[in-house]
C-alpha cells in the first residue's frame, strides 16, 4: 500500500470517527444514569441543521457549533420530558424522537430553502495544525491537523473518565444507573441526575451534527446523519461505557467507514454499496460478539420509580 494512501486513510478515519466519538461519549454519560436515548439520531440531525442555520445567520462557524449543540440539547429535552418526566417507554419515545427529528429538520430545510432544497455553502471549521505533533510520520496529520471539534473529543475522553470514576458526582451518576432506589435513599435526586445526563448527551450529539455540517461536509443535506446515532449507541457498548474506550471504538468505526475509500483507491472491482455497508456490518458484528461480555448499567432503560 502506498504511504500516501495510508495517510489519507488515517485522516479520513479520524474525520469520520470524531462525530461518532462526540455523540457516543455523551450517550455513555446518559446510559450511565440508566437512560438509553434511542433518539440520539434526532439530536445529531438537529445539531447539523442548527449548526448550518447558526453559521449562515452569523457568518461564523464557531457560532454554528454552539447553535448545533443547543439544537441537540433541545431535542434531548423533548425525549427527557417524556421518558423521565412522564415515565414513557424509552425505546418507543426515542424512536419517535428520531423520526420526528428527521421529519422536522427536512421540513424546516425545505421551508427555508425551497421544496427542492439548495446547495448550501457554509462557513466551515478550518483544520488547526498542532506544531510539531502534526509532523509525526503517518499519524501526525491524521490526529493533529483536524478541526477544533476533533481536539475537543480528545480532551473530553479523559475528562469524562475522571468525572465518572474519580469524583463524587460521577459516583452519584453511576449509582443512579445501577440502583436508583438505593441512590435515592442516600439522598441523590435520581430524576434530576438522569435529566441533566440526558441533556448533556443531547448537547454532545448536537455538536457531532454540527461537526458533520461545518467540518466534514461544509453543507447540510436532509438525513445526513445517516444512522450515526444508532452506530454511536453500538460504540458505547463496544467501549464498555468507559469514555476512553468509547473514543477508541469510535475511531475504529471511523476507520471502517474510511475503508471504502481505501479499497476503491486500491482498485478492487467490487460494488461500492458493499463498501458503504462496512460500518453497519461492523456494528452488527460488534453487538453480536461483544454485548454478551459487556455489562450494561443494571437500571438501563428501566422506568423509575417503578409502579407500586
Amino acid at each position: 500500500m502506498p504511504e500516501t494512501d495510508l495517510v489519507l486513510f488515517l485522516e479520513a478515519a479520524v474525520r469520520l470517527g470524531v462525530p461518532l466519538a462526540l455523540a457516543a461519549m455523551g450517550e455513555a454519560i446518559t446510559e450511565r444514569s440508566g437512560i438509553i436515548n434511542i433518539g440520539l439520531e434526532g439530536s445529531i440531525i438537529g445539531g447539523a441543521l442548527g449548526g448550518a442555520l447558526g453559521a449562515l445567520a452569523t457568518g461564523n462557524a464557531a457560532a454554528g457549533v454552539l447553535a448545533g449543540a443547543g439544537a441537540g440539547l433541545l431535542v434531548a429535552m423533548v425525549f427527557a420530558l417524556f421518558s423521565i418526566g412522564l415515565r414513557t417507554d424509552q425505546i418507543i419515545t426515542g424512536t419517535a424522537v428520531t423520526l420526528g427529528g428527521l421529519g422536522l429538520t427536512g421540513a424546516v430545510y425545505q421551508a427555508r430553502f425551497g421544496a427542492t432544497g439548495t446547495a448550501l455553502t457554509l462557513p466551515t471549521l478550518a483544520p488547526m495544525s498542532v506544531p510539531g505533533l502534526s509532523q509525526i510520520p503517518w499519524i501526525g496529520s491524521a490526529l493533529f491537523d483536524q478541526a477544533p471539534t476533533a481536539y475537543l473529543s480528545y480532551a473530553l475522553a479523559p475528562l469524562l473518565w475522571y468525572y465518572l470514576f474519580r469524583t463524587a458526582w460521577g459516583l452519584e451518576l453511576r449509582a443512579v444507573g445501577e440502583a436508583p432506589d438505593a441512590a435515592q435513599a442516600a439522598g441523590v435526586r435520581v430524576r434530576w441526575v438522569r435529566f441533566w445526563a440526558t441533556l448533556f448527551g443531547g448537547a454532545l450529539a448536537g455538536l457531532a451534527g454540527a461537526h458533520l455540517a461545518l467540518a466534514h461536509a461544509g453543507t447540510f443535506a436532509e438525513n445526513m446523519s445517516a444512522g450515526r446515532g444508532f452506530i454511536a449507541i453500538a460504540v458505547v457498548v463496544l467501549g464498555r461505557w468507559n469514555p476512553l474506550w468509547v473514543l477508541v471504538a469510535a475511531l475504529l468505526f471511523g476507520a471502517a467507514s474510511a475503508l471504502q475509500f481505501l479499497l476503491q483507491a486500491l482498485g478492487l472491482d467490487l460494488p461500492y454499496q458493499l463498501f458503504l455497508a462496512l460500518p453497519y456490518l461492523l456494528t452488527l458484528a460488534a453487538l453480536a460478539g461483544w454485548v454478551g461480555r459487556s455489562r450494561a448499567p443494571a437500571a438501563l432503560a428501566l422506568p423509575w420509580p417503578k409502579e407500586r
